[in-house]
């Protein structure tokens, strides 16, 4: 007998049929004698809507209120599921974040998770009940006030179960069947990985592969938490095997480059002329980071009297215009002469384990992509990604000439 975790993304869950089919994937892993939780996202669709209700009330709302609006969705499904489960003959019940309960810092609409306390899960296992836990949400114990984890949230408090009840593995049913070497819509020789590294997946996640949210896997990697991403849509009775994300121990062979990662929900934003003198770089990123403004690529050159310098660096498209705004009323304070931006790009990066013992990775990709025709505005590397910035036009083919470069292509 093992212990599990299933979490159940927004699409799969779209409708009752789905959650029907749902209830019958749980029923194959009770009837093959596991203890199981169910972490269910709010149907497809629900959390846009909610979160358009509360823009449409106001537009300074209540983080407090925003995240009571919010869990809503999740707490629907939840109750759905569990009543479908009942009606097929599992024992089930739903649970709500604050009920196990799931305790969570105060930041509200993005929270971290504290701690949870799975002794409750653990009685109703005792029992055979199913567990049916609304994800996305938990409760700040100082104030018992309900909280949210972000968007795709539920990855990461199906994760956070799963280490806190000692599961054997987490299971993440999406609507893909497994992570794959780059999006099968733009590159259709793309292929289905039987293992990634958590280091690996850690990078995909961040750079723009949509399959897993990145506290998840940071989650999973710290607690080693076995998971797979798995498919919803399979037949229950005959599910494909998905992909295991797990440690670089466990996986034999390694490639140099395992995938290609894009992300269209990027801004670059450049200072022109800022003064050369220690301060300057604090004076800019410390305010964006209290304003909770992610910034990633940073690039710096000084200019040719070494009194000067520009500073180009990224922020998420959904922060361009708040980030500018933020630096235009401090140009006195920071004097540079002016601030341009652009959000017309795309960040394309490569990511493999196997590039800590290969050198010239990066340089045949910055070849190659010059041999396209297309200009590179800016780079970062780790030991085991790169990325580049580039125009937006030419996504399509930069993803597909670094697919085909690595030798992702072969069956």
């Amino acid at each position: 007998m093992a212990r599990l975790v299933m979490k159940f993304g927004g699409t799969s869950v779209a409708n009752i049929e789905r959650i029907r089919n749902v209830a019958q994937h749980v029923k194959r892993e009770v009837e093959a004698g596991n203890e199981v939780a169910v972490v269910v996202s709010a149907m497809s669709g629900k959390t846009n809507e909610l979160v358009a209700w509360c823009a449409d009330a106001s537009k300074l709302y209540d983080k407090r209120e925003y995240d009571a609006v919010v869990a809503s969705g999740e707490q629907v499904t939840s109750g759905l599921l569990a009543i479908a489960l009942q009606e097929i003959g599992i024992g089930a019940r739903s649970w709500q974040g604050w009920q196990i309960p799931i305790l969570t810092s105060d930041a509200h609409g993005s929270a971290r998770i504290e701690s949870i306390d799975g002794s409750g899960l653990a009685e109703g296992f005792a029992r055979k009940e199913v567990a049916v836990i609304a994800g996305f949400q938990g409760i700040h114990e100082a104030s018992g006030r309900l909280t949210t984890l972000g968007r795709g949230g539920s990855d990461t408090s199906a994760v956070a179960i799963a280490a806190a009840i000692k599961a054997d593995r987490c299971d993440i049913y999406t609507d893909v069947d497994g992570v794959y070497t780059t999006d099968p819509r733009i590159v259709p020789k793309a292929r289905r990985l039987d293992r990634v590294a958590f280091e690996e997946m850690l990078e995909m996640a961040s750079l723009g592969a949509k399959v897993l949210q990145v506290r998840s896997v940071e989650v999973a990697m710290v607690h080693k938490v076995k998971t797979f991403v798995r498919s919803s849509f399979d037949d229950p009775a005959n599910p494909m095997p998905g992909t295991l994300i797990c440690d670089e121990e466990d996986i034999v062979e390694q490639q140099v480059v395992t995938g290609i990662a894009f992300s269209r929900d990027e801004a670059q934003l450049t200072l022109r002329r800022v003064s050369d003198k220690p301060g300057v770089a604090a004076a800019i990123f410390v305010p964006l980071a209290e304003a909770n403004i992610n910034v990633d690529m940073i690039i710096q050159v000084v200019s040719d009297d070494a009194k000067t310098t520009d500073i180009t660096f990224t922020v998420p498209q959904a922060d361009f215009e708040r980030a500018r705004a933020l630096l235009e009323a401090k140009r006195d304070e920071l004097g540079f002469a002016s601030l341009q931006g652009a959000n017309d790009v795309v960040k394309i990066s490569a990511i493999g384990i196997g590039m800590r013992s290969h050198a010239g990775v990066a340089a045949r990709a910055f070849k190659a992509l010059a041999e396209k025709g297309i200009n590179i505005r800016a780079i970062t590397t780790s030991e085991i990604k790169f990325s580049v910035l580039i125009d937006a036009e030419y996504t399509e083919l930069a993803v597909r000439t670094l697919h085909t470069l690595y030798g992702l292509d072969k069956a």
